[in-house]
């Protein structure tokens, strides 16, 4: 017997079935941000890598920031390079560890970084009218529970694929 409380409105499982309105929801969203990050002159690993970093005052490890940023290590270590040398990010030693490099915002990568969370934030705010304030939460609670039950133990897994810009 199988389960149809799951198949969507069509009938198909795939329409009803989480991981892959998950897996396109993300992708139609994202595809609509990334475009206009892409029209301000930014690659999406870029916007990935200064997002990921906002914040972390202490700055991340490549290791950290390929996690964050949905990328396999050596990508995300060749955007750091090229970010280094235009000035928006830096590398220290880490201080307790001083083996390990951590990568942090410049100055004018936080002021580079703010202009596009700003856009990035409208970008949130017409998404977040369709969903509805009151719903909105519930999502974000619900994913965020999705991705440490899921997320335990297993390795970061690349969501698509970020062409060398």
């Amino acid at each position: 017997m199988t389960d149809t409380a799951a198949d969507g409105p069509s009938g198909r499982f795939v329409d009803g079935y989480l991981l892959y309105l998950l897996a396109r929801a993300s992708s139609v969203a994202s595809a609509e941000f990334h475009e206009e990050v892409r029209a301000r002159g930014v690659p999406v690993v870029v916007w990935r890598v200064l997002a990921s970093l906002k914040g972390a005052d202490e700055g991340l490890t490549v290791g950290d920031l390929a996690k964050s940023c949905l990328a396999k290590q050596p990508a995300i270590s060749k955007t750091v390079d090229k970010l280094v040398g235009k000035g928006l990010v830096d590398r220290h030693e880490d201080a307790e560890d001083r083996r390990r490099v951590r990568v942090r915002l410049t100055p004018a990568g936080e002021a580079h970084v703010d202009e596009l969370i700003l856009a990035a934030r409208a970008h949130q705010a017409r998404l977040v009218e369709a969903i509805g304030k009151g719903e909105i939460e519930t999502l974000r609670r619900a994913l965020l529970r999705l991705i440490e039950r899921a997320g335990a133990g297993a390795p970061p897994v690349e969501v698509d694929a970020i062409p060398d810009e």
